[in-house]
C-alpha cells in the first residue's frame, strides 16, 4: 500500500479509500455486520487506513457497523464522515445550519464509539444556510477536537471557491479534500472543479470511481440489467448506458485484457494516474477490497491513457444536488 498526504494536510491517507455505502441495513440492499466484518479486516490488513461515510448511509448503521468493528484499531486509521442529508422529516433535522451540525456530529460521534472523526465533510452545498455559518460551526469542531480536519463534497467551483474565500477572510480552517463525482465515464469535473482544487492544495477523492458498477464490465452494450439494485435506481439509468459511455466501458475492457487484469483495475489506475489522491471504492464482496488495492500496481502508458480518454463524450452536470 502507498501513503499520501492528504492536499496540503500532513494527514497520510492509503491510496484507496473504503467507502461504507454498501454497510448498513440488510432489509434494504445492504451489507450487515457479519459480512462487512470480514471485508473491512481485509481492507486493514492489505494496508487501507481510511474509511469513508456519512451519517445519512442507512440512517447512521453504516457508522454504527464500523465503528463496531474497528474500534481496537481506531487509532490506526482515518476516518472520514459527512452531514448535510435528512436524518427525518423534522425541518431543522438536516442541512448545514449551526444547530444540525453541532446535533449531527454528537451523533456520528455515539454511533461510531468514538471522540472524534479525522475528517468531517459537507456532504453538499446547503442553499439556504450562510456560508459563514456553516464554516465557523466547522471551523468550532476542530478548536473543540470533535474532528482533526474538514473537507466538501460535491458542488460547484465557484461555491469551493466562496468557501475557501471565506475562510481565509475569516481565519477559519480550510478544506483540505474534496469528494466530487470523477471516473471515465463522467469527466465534467476536469473543467473547473480539478485544476481550481490542484491549484490550492485541495486533495481529490472522488466517490462512484466505477461509475456505480458500470466500468467493472459486467455491463453489455444492448442488454438492461436484470438485476433489483438497477431497476429500483433510475439515476443509475440515466447516468450511464449512453452509447457513447459504452464506448468507453469496451475501450476500458480491450486495455484490461491486454494487460491480464480487470476492467475495474483499469478504471480504478487511471484515476491515480489522473492525479487522484484516493478513490472511495465501494464493496460487498472480499474480491472488490482486493481487486481495489492489486489496481494501485497497474502500470498505464501514455498511450493507454490516450485510449481510454478519447471515447468520453460530455454530460450533462450529476451529482450536485
Amino acid at each position: 500500500m502507498k501513503y499520501v498526504n492528504l492536499g496540503r494536510s500532513g494527514l497520510k491517507v492509503s491510496q484507496i479509500c473504503l467507502g461504507c455505502w454498501s454497510f448498513g441495513n440488510s432489509q434494504e440492499w445492504m451489507v450487515e455486520i457479519d459480512k462487512a466484518k470480514p471485508m473491512i479486516e481485509r481492507a486493514i490488513d492489505l494496508g487501507v487506513n481510511f474509511f469513508d461515510m456519512a451519517n445519512s448511509y442507512s440512517q447512521g448503521r453504516s457508522e454504527e457497523i464500523l465503528g463496531e468493528v474497528i474500534k481496537r484499531r481506531r487509532n490506526d486509521l482515518v476516518i472520514a464522515t459527512k452531514v448535510f442529508f435528512p436524518m427525518s422529516e423534522k425541518p431543522n433535522d438536516q442541512g448545514l445550519s449551526r444547530l444540525h451540525i453541532m446535533q449531527q456530529i454528537e451523533g456520528s460521534l455515539r454511533r461510531l464509539g468514538m471522540d472524534h472523526v479525522d475528517l468531517y465533510q459537507i456532504h453538499r452545498w446547503d442553499y439556504d444556510t450562510p456560508i459563514e455559518e456553516t464554516l465557523r460551526t466547522l471551523d468550532d469542531l476542530v478548536s473543540m477536537g470533535k474532528t482533526r480536519y474538514i473537507g466538501a463534497s460535491s458542488m460547484y467551483a465557484w461555491q469551493l471557491s466562496k468557501a475557501l474565500w471565506t475562510c481565509d477572510k475569516l481565519g477559519l480552517a480550510r478544506f483540505v479534500s474534496m469528494q466530487n463525482h470523477y471516473n471515465l465515464c463522467y469527466r465534467e469535473e476536469e473543467r473547473e472543479m480539478i485544476p481550481f482544487c490542484r491549484d490550492q492544495g485541495i486533495g481529490l477523492i472522488p466517490w462512484s470511481p466505477l461509475a456505480r458498477g458500470f466500468l467493472t464490465g459486467k455491463y453489455a452494450r444492448g442488454r438492461t440489467p436484470d438485476s433489483a439494485r438497477y431497476r429500483s435506481d433510475q439515476n443509475l439509468a440515466e447516468r450511464f448506458f449512453r452509447p457513447e459511455d459504452f464506448d468507453v466501458l469496451e475501450e476500458v475492457v480491450k486495455v484490461a485484457q491486454e494487460k491480464d487484469v480487470t476492467p475495474s483495475q483499469i478504471a480504478l489506475a487511471w484515476l491515480h494516474h489522473k492525479g487522484v489522491v484516493a478513490p472511495i471504492v465501494g464493496a460487498t464482496k472480499l474480491q472488490h477490497i482486493e481487486e481495489a488495492v492489486e489496481s494501485l500496481s497497474v502500470h498505464l502508458e501514455a498511450d493507454d491513457i490516450r485510449r481510454l480518454d478519447a471515447p468520453y463524450k460530455p454530460h450533462s452536470v450529476m451529482g450536485h444536488g
